[in-house]
């Protein structure tokens, strides 16, 4: 089922993130997490792609057998940072013979090296580059891209950041899922600000349970994103008990799912990241407001 139709019911959604293994004999394990995560029963779950395209095969056998198994629909990624056209064709023909209907369409991370390099050389240097290639080619792929709240790290400023996201839209995006963040304000802000920018494609806001305190400096590492005092309160508390950190990092994200449903988002994406208990608790936190 696409991610599209998905989105149209009239009921409050929750999917999941998972990753696939880096090497093959990792495989197994992984593959027995995110089956647990999948026996949850979400709207859909996404599986990422690794750097550089490592784990291409693994993302399609991940996601392939979380569908067939369990009957859950599947978003696979594709990024295309420093990939060629011809390496991203027979990633797009592999999709396609594995019955993947929906596709998070990403540029991927740029590594220290990918930095470095010369940008002029490759074949793609924007997400945009990516989703044009899978509105091109004869997969009737649902294409989903990012979004960033507080800005890509990248732009000069929100205005410029939300122009290039109008263009990914309009190239060919069915639906949007953002960037972490900590502070809902900033994600009602932003939904304000693309919609008056003509972007009206549903965005999917996810929600990442920090549950030990590394993870607090890995999350702004990555997406710059910012901490609400209250939520630097809570890591200054309970960050040198894990135990206490995980049930309160399940307690803010869940209380953040709590005030997007009540402000009228109907489908919430966690980054559960192959974790099944942390995704079980903050199901059974809201199943009575889930049905």
């Amino acid at each position: 089922m696409k991610i599209s139709e998905i989105l149209k019911q009239d009921k409050l959604l929750l999917s999941f993130e998972v990753f696939p293994p880096k090497t093959d004999t990792a495989f197994e394990s992984v593959k027995e997490a995110t089956q647990e995560i999948a026996k949850l029963n979400p709207s859909f779950v996404s599986v990422t792609y690794g750097a550089g395209g490592g784990t291409s095969r693994y993302t399609l056998d991940i996601a392939k057998n979380i569908s067939d198994t369990y009957g859950v629909p599947t978003l696979a990624h594709l990024t295309c940072v420093s990939s060629t056209k011809v390496t991203v064709k027979e990633r797009i023909e592999d999709m396609k013979k594995a019955g993947i209907k929906n596709v998070m369409a990403l540029r991927g991370d740029l590594t220290p090296e990918l930095m470095n390099s010369d940008r002029k050389e490759w074949d793609y240097n924007y997400a945009l580059q990516l989703v044009q290639e899978l509105k091109e080619s004869d997969g009737d792929f649902c294409i989903g891209g990012a979004c960033y709240p507080e800005v890509h790290q990248e732009s000069i400023n929100q205005k410029e950041d939300i122009m290039h996201l109008k263009e990914k839209v309009d190239a060919g995006c069915d639906f949007l899922t953002t960037q972490m963040f900590f502070d809902n304000n900033l994600l009602y802000n932003f939904l304000y600000k693309i919609r008056e920018a003509g972007i009206t494609v549903p965005v999917i806001p996810g929600i990442m349970p920090i549950t030990n305190a590394k993870q607090v400096e890995r999350a702004i590492n990555l997406s710059g994103s910012f901490m609400p005092q209250r939520f630097k309160a809570l890591v200054d508390k309970f960050g040198d008990n894990p135990d206490a950190m995980k049930q309160a990092g399940i307690a803010y994200a869940t209380d953040q799912i709590i005030d997007l449903y009540a402000n009228g988002i109907k489908n919430v994406h966690v980054y559960s990241m192959n974790k099944p208990d942390i995704a079980q608790k903050i199901q059974s936190n809201l199943s009575d407001i889930i049905g």
